[in-house]
């Protein structure tokens, strides 16, 4: 045996590995915390069992669920991507966590990538949940499952810029209640539910322009018509991720 072979040899290990590690973390955290899991899980699943059984809301001709699975699985990408993770965030930026997370080995931009990464595990398992439950519900999808993840991934990019920028420039009490309140509010005029073609022609050409109705809409055009990939959605939602990735990027605070 030759000499050093057990000398230490301290140092960072490779980033890939970091960040693996560390999404894995993200990852438990956000499936062990049972307020997150309501929101992402629940809730959703709720509203689509609900309104798919119960005629409350008119989505038009057709099976409400044709209508209502695609919303309700934009619903749950805003739920994970934007909601749970601002609030989340928030809340490790006040308590220091993120402070000494900055202060390790772990690059910055490694750490955002890997909540990203713990977003997209998170979301993988609601779609998957909700599809299920559509499906027994007699939901009949149809179109690109390659245009449905690229829609999924924008919209998950989207919401996670947004989320990331107010749960870096907000008090921790404050991103709480805006995310709560945002979810809620889109929840309603976001498509989600209520088809937008409920609401006034000028309030709808707003509408339109959100991120959750881009989704939901992009989504619909493919899952409920068999339409090609959805550009004009795809474009608004490629948009506020630019902008809200952009923006976090530039107003983060640590601290």
């Amino acid at each position: 045996m030759s000499a050093g072979t057990y000398t230490p040899r301290p140092g960072a290990a490779p980033v890939g590995r970091m960040i693996a590690a560390q999404a894995a973390f993200e990852t438990r955290m956000l499936l062990r915390n049972g307020e997150q899991l309501l929101l992402t899980v629940v809730i959703p699943s709720l509203l689509l069992v609900l309104f798919s059984t119960v005629d409350i809301v008119d989505t038009g001709g057709g099976e409400a669920v044709d209508f209502l699975a695609p919303g309700v699985l934009a619903l749950a990408v805003m739920s994970t991507a934007f909601t749970g993770q601002a609030i989340a965030t928030g809340f490790e930026r006040r308590y220091g966590v993120l402070k000494r997370l900055g202060a390790s080995p772990l690059p910055r931009w490694a750490l955002m990538t890997a909540k990203t990464l713990a977003v997209l595990v998170t979301e993988v398992l609601q779609v998957a949940l909700l599809t299920v439950i559509a499906l027994v519900l007699g939901w009949s999808p149809h179109g690109s499952p390659l245009s449905v993840a690229l829609l999924l991934v924008l919209g998950t990019a989207a919401f996670s810029g947004l989320g990331l920028l107010m749960a870096g420039t907000l008090r921790a009490e404050a991103t709480l209640a805006a995310a709560n309140l945002v979810f809620l509010l889109l929840l309603v005029g976001g498509g989600v539910i209520v088809p937008l073609e409920k609401f006034p022609a000028g309030v709808r050409a707003v509408l339109e322009l959100l991120p959750i109705s881009a989704l939901s809409d992009g989504l619909r055009d493919v899952l409920r018509e068999g339409a090609p990939m959805p550009w004009g959605a795809a474009g608004i939602l490629a948009a506020w991720a630019v902008l809200g990735l952009g923006a976090a990027a530039r107003f983060f605070r640590w601290e």
